[in-house]
């Protein structure tokens, strides 16, 4: 079982927390972590790239001019890829780069990412962080207080104040527990886990 100090929004330690050993004391697996970050950008790309082909142009359907007597080459269409101006052969068209991954395995690559942060003492618990209204400089200053830069924070899903106040705040990304995931915690050096997030992280894994 590991152990972590708490710590209040003023940087003062607040008691501590048992973390549960089965998820944040699992020994990453390069191979797997990859394979799932892969997944993950893979499934954002838009994959709206496209060429037109013979049968997307307009035009093209009147026979330049006739088959034979000119002395040029025999020419059927204006669109023909070997024309300038004509279609592209072969060219990239809309497509999806998704692929799946096991469930099983995305669940053991998060265990393994959060496990690198607590390994790697990069792993933070924060009672709570409470502010009065939607105002990006007081979350900046608890950021400062706390030291996070290039953090990522995950609050509970009420936590409406922090969540619109930090969204402007470059390097600090705030996201809920349902929201955890491997690329997001791996591009982040800092992992912030507010106490009363804590629980519905490990209660994923149950």
């Amino acid at each position: 079982m590991a152990v972590v100090k708490i710590y209040d929004q003023h940087n003062k330690e607040a008691g501590e927390v048992t973390l549960s050993s089965d998820v944040f004391e699992v020994s990453p697996r390069p191979e797997i972590l990859h394979l799932v970050v892969r997944a993950q950008r893979a499934a954002k790309r838009a994959g709206t790239h496209a060429t037109l082909t013979r049968t997307l142009m307009a035009g093209g359907g009147a026979k330049p001019w006739r088959q034979k007597g000119t002395g040029r080459a025999r020419a059927g269409s204006r669109n023909s890829p070997i024309w300038r101006g004509g279609a592209v052969l072969f060219g990239p068209q809309p497509r999806s780069y998704e692929f799946k991954v096991n469930k099983k395995v995305k669940s053991l690559a998060l265990k393994m990412a959060l496990s690198s942060r607590y390994l790697n003492g990069k792993l933070m618990v924060v009672k709570d962080i409470e502010l009065p209204e939607v105002k990006t400089k007081l979350f900046t200053q608890v950021a400062k207080v706390l030291e996070l830069e290039k953090t990522l924070i995950v609050a509970p899903l009420k936590s409406n104040n922090l969540i619109l106040s930090a969204r402007n705040v470059p390097g600090v990304t705030v996201i809920t527990p349902e929201d955890l995931n491997v690329y997001d915690v791996l591009r982040h050096k800092k992992l912030v886990l507010l106490a009363p997030a804590l629980e519905t992280v490990e209660a994923r894994f149950k």
